[in-house]
């Protein structure tokens, strides 16, 4: 499977030289054709500065599709094109260079993220997630609200991403798990069941993110 128009991809670079430290970097597709990958110039999460690659340079990019599963390969910067924004081309891969990784999920990361749940029209609270993920959420609510596993929520996550920006994520949730973890408090478990694949990688950007902070400390 290619990655789609729009998809976010994620890169590191690969190093050469000794002591020369690997860089992991955020991209989105803008456009393909028969031999290329045309991306946005790719960002540095770290440093929040742009990376500027080099005709010939080798990158090991990856992507999620909607299902959670990462897809992975190598391939090659062969130029660059002036577009409405400046693209870096990369080899498009043969579909037997791209190996999938089942076995693991999507990342997910601790965070107090603000969640707007709405079971009817006339239940509808704010909670606080314990941890989100590209798969799901877990929030923290209280027992008085009628929740129960298999139940669809209409779900507004609030995301603050490192630069400043915020953004909503609009999904439904399925529960697959009801845990009481105080006298008067749930633990509530879901997964996406209905997800728009920008709101998706809205959700897997700020994982991604929270994971790279992780790192440095």
């Amino acid at each position: 499977m290619l990655p789609k128009i729009n998809q976010t991809m994620y890169i590191q670079t690969v190093n050469e030289l000794p002591d020369t430290p690997t860089l992991t970097l955020r991209s989105r597709v803008a456009d393909l054709d028969e031999n290329n990958i045309h991306i946005e110039v790719p960002l540095d999460e770290k440093s929040r500065r742009y990376y500027r690659a080099e005709a010939g340079e080798t990158l090991q990019l990856y992507f999620f599709t909607a299902e959670g599963v990462k897809h992975q390969f190598t391939s090659q910067v062969t130029g660059f094109r002036k577009d409405t924004v400046n693209l870096v081309s990369i080899r498009k891969p043969n579909l037997d260079e791209i190996s999938k990784d089942q076995r693991r999920s999507f990342l997910r990361v601790e965070a107090n993220l603000e969640l707007a749940v709405r079971m009817s029209d006339r239940l509808k609270f704010v909670a606080v997630t314990e941890d989100v993920g590209g798969g799901g959420v877990s929030f923290i609510c209280d027992r008085k609200w009628p929740i129960v596993q298999n139940a669809v929520l209409d779900c507004w996550l609030l995301l603050t991403y490192k630069g400043g920006s915020i953004t909503h994520a609009n999904f439904e949730g399925e529960v697959v798990r009801v845990l009481p973890v105080e006298p008067d408090k749930h633990l509530i478990m879901m997964r996406f069941k209905e997800i728009a694949d920008s709101d998706q990688q809205k959700i897997i950007r700020y994982c991604f993110e929270r994971q790279l902070d992780k790192r440095k400390e």
